[in-house]
């Protein structure tokens, strides 16, 4: 009943949609209406600009964070960690608030890692900044950082249920990016820019 408790709860907080929240709350603008039409930090970032993006980005990575957190204080160990990370991405993707509509989980993934395995979030977010900084592409950086996880997991020896996580998360985060890889191929893929006014 615990491990159910922490699957559904975790669910609750990831499905929590910060992004539609605050453009609607503070801007009168509703993300799913412009840019790429994502309530996550990227079209907030081209949408409202720099500090709105972080503010969701924050909001989105603790979704994140507190979906394993209640798995380690309800019923502890591993496998409830993971369980109460994946149900947070899992709200996050498919929110019940938006009509089970929701982002990719980037975001939302990192913070499910930074607290299962600090020193490799460490890592894939700074090869994510350089990518980004470099290219301007988002999406490049997401999905080169995704792909670095189960490596890096398996590198610093992480256990078992961790590393099937880090393996079936980078997956289906490159699956979620299969629009973006194909506008990267054809080189249509957008490149980020803040927007100077909400």
């Amino acid at each position: 009943m615990l491990l159910a408790g922490v699957v559904l709860g975790a669910y609750l907080l990831g499905a929590l949609p910060f992004g539609l929240w605050i453009g609607k709350g503070l801007y009168n603008i509703d993300l799913r209406e412009h840019g790429s039409k994502n309530t996550g930090a990227t079209n907030a970032f081209r949408v409202l600009g720099r500090w709105p993006a972080l503010l969701v980005f924050a909001c989105d990575t603790a979704k994140g964070m507190a979906g394993v957190y209640l798995g380690s204080v309800l019923v502890g160990g591993s496998l409830a960690e993971v369980l109460g990370g994946i149900a947070a991405i899992s709200g996050h993707n498919w929110s019940v608030f938006m009509g089970f509509k929701g982002g990719r989980g980037v975001a939302t993934g990192l913070g499910v890692i930074a607290l299962l395995a600090p020193q490799v979030t460490a890592i894939v977010f700074t090869v994510w900044a350089v990518v980004v900084f470099v290219t301007r592409y988002v999406s490049l950086g997401s999905i080169i950082a995704a792909a670095l996880v189960p490596p890096l997991l398996w590198w610093f020896g992480a256990g078992r249920e961790v590393l099937w996580f880090g393996v079936a998360a980078a997956a289906f985060v490159i699956f979620r990016h299969r629009p973006n890889i194909g506008r990267l191929l054809r080189g249509e893929e957008l490149k980020i820019k803040a927007a100077k006014k909400p």
